[in-house]
């Protein structure tokens, strides 16, 4: 994986776990790659998984199972989704309209295209 530096890579981290489980990667209930298995994967020190599994189980996208190791929420997918759409909603596109205004494009014209 490659890091940005525009975001925290625990939270890049975190984002990418929840890209998979909205890919159907991991299931409600799947087990998800321990915190060290994580973090050879993805070449990081094992404290900034740590801080990305923390981050999504205080989201409740992810539950810890003592001695097992970290589980998908039944409701994870749902709870992923109306986050992304709200921060697409809030900030996503109305830059993506500013935009499109300030360059002259068409919206009837994008939605065309697709």
């Amino acid at each position: 994986m490659t890091f940005t530096n525009d975001k925290a890579i625990f939270l890049q981290m975190a984002d990418r776990i929840c890209d998979e489980i909205l890919a159907g990667k991991y299931n409600a209930d799947d087990r998800i790659p321990s915190v060290r298995e994580y973090a050879v994967l993805l070449q990081v020190n094992t404290n900034t998984a740590v801080k990305a599994y923390d981050t999504l189980a205080r989201e409740e996208v992810v539950y810890n199972k003592r001695g097992l190791g970290y589980f998908v929420a039944p409701d994870a997918k749902e709870k992923i989704l109306a986050v992304r759409k709200k921060e697409f909603m809030d900030h996503t596109l109305p830059d993506v309209i500013r935009q499109a205004s300030l360059l002259g494009v068409d919206l009837k014209a994008i939605f065309a295209t697709l």
